[in-house]
């Protein structure tokens, strides 16, 4: 055997296997990965948009703990305030209501001593007529009686 046909025998097959090869094994091969690649580069860029939505959710959650946290400490002022209108309402319907239980027993006090006093101007009359009685050591006309002692009551 020839050394040279072995050789150009040997480079057609590989000449054959290398077009066999580029025609119908590589095209697969390329198409799978590249497509490979794609989907590594979907699934990065998709990472990355889910790390921006992902710190965009972050910020959000923040501003919102932040409102919540000052709609609180509104809505405790309101509370305090309303709180502090009721008790200052409550303390002024106990001052009126005080003061209308003074007044009240102060119109009482006064009637009870309008009553002190006529019940005293009449015993003051009797005993005054008793003791002109017991002066005069005689009867007087009732009629006059009753008007004097009426005088009397005037008086006092």
């Amino acid at each position: 055997m020839n050394l040279n046909a072995t050789l150009i025998a040997q480079m057609v097959v590989f000449l054959v296997l290398a077009w066999f090869t580029m025609k119908f094994v590589w095209p697969p091969l390329i198409s799978a990965l590249d497509e490979r690649a794609k989907k590594i580069a979907d699934g990065l860029a998709a990472a990355d948009k889910g790390k921006t939505e992902l710190e965009a959710a972050h910020k959000r959650i923040d501003q919102e703990l932040v409102n919540a946290r000052n709609e609180g400490q509104q809505r405790i002022a309101e509370a305090e305030k309303r709180a502090q209108l009721v008790a200052d309402e409550i303390k002024r319907n106990a001052q009126a209501e005080a003061a209308r239980i003074i007044a009240q027993a102060k119109a009482e006090a006064e009637q009870q001593v309008v009553k002190v006093r006529d019940a005293l101007r009449g015993d003051v009359a009797a005993l005054a007529v008793k003791g002109a009685e017991q002066i005069l050591k005689r009867e007087i006309d009732q009629n006059a009686h009753a008007e004097l002692l009426n005088q009397l009551k005037a008086e006092l």
